[in-house]
């Protein structure tokens, strides 16, 4: 197998059969698209994992609320950890596996072996970490 710069491919899906260059420059748009999508997905996930860590650790006041001399009859006020780092893991796992599917689009549209396809997923990856990864430093 090699790559071949063609203007007819069948990606993914039966129904998804490009015939023109006009066909071919829209797949390459959506494939683009996807790959802009995929890394986007990744620094969402980053993003959340940092939101996650950043809610889960104890403030200053809580941490001194819970460390005051025990003669102090004021409880701390109580958090549920738990459950936000139950509903924090799940929902980290639901955009892991969107990140896996989409990420598995892309390699199949890829084994098409069509160079143009191939092009629109390399440069979509580069302009998808172009865009959301200097937003990382922003607090």
């Amino acid at each position: 197998m090699h790559f071949i710069f063609s203007d007819k491919a069948v990606l993914l899906f039966d129904f998804w059969s490009v015939h023109s260059p006009a066909g071919m420059a829209l797949s390459v748009l959506v494939i683009l698209l996807l790959a802009v999508l995929y890394e986007s997905i990744k620094f969402g996930k980053v993003w959340l994992l940092y939101r996650a860590l950043v809610n889960m650790s104890p403030s200053r006041s809580e941490f001194e609320a819970t460390h005051q001399d025990s003669s102090s009859s004021e409880s701390p006020p109580v958090s549920r950890p738990r459950l936000r780092w139950f509903l924090s893991q799940f929902g980290q796992s639901l955009i892991h596996v969107v990140q896996v599917v989409i990420g598995y689009f892309i390699m199949l549209a890829v084994m098409s072996y069509n160079a143009w396809i191939f092009l629109g997923v390399v440069l979509g990856a580069a302009m998808g970490y172009y865009l959301t990864y200097p937003l990382l430093s922003i607090n």
